[in-house]
């Protein structure tokens, strides 16, 4: 399953990257190939939601990092998913 938003919020729950970096960081942790389009859609919505926001840069990347309310917002979800993975999990151990 690929949610581009929850896969970015976690790429900077460590700390702010450019578009690249996300990229990257996302492929090393899941293998899943994120691309920029789905990248740079994703991002004006994250910033519109007040998840994330733009760092000031003296080069010409744009880095982005995490805000207070994203960071809540991915623990929220982080969260619900543990609490379904162990359902799930409880669930098939019962068949």
């Amino acid at each position: 399953m690929e949610d581009p938003e929850l896969l970015i919020l976690t790429s900077l729950a460590d700390g702010p990257k450019h578009g690249y970096a996300i990229m990257a960081d996302v492929r090393a942790m899941t293998g899943i190939r994120l691309g920029p389009g789905t990248l740079y859609g994703a991002i004006p919505r994250l910033e519109q939601a007040g998840l994330i926001e733009a760092v000031d840069s003296k080069d010409r990347r744009r880095p982005y990092r995490l805000t207070g309310r994203g960071a809540e917002a991915l623990r929220a979800r982080l969260g619900s998913m543990r609490d379904l993975s162990a359902q799930g999990l409880r669930r098939l151990e019962a068949t």
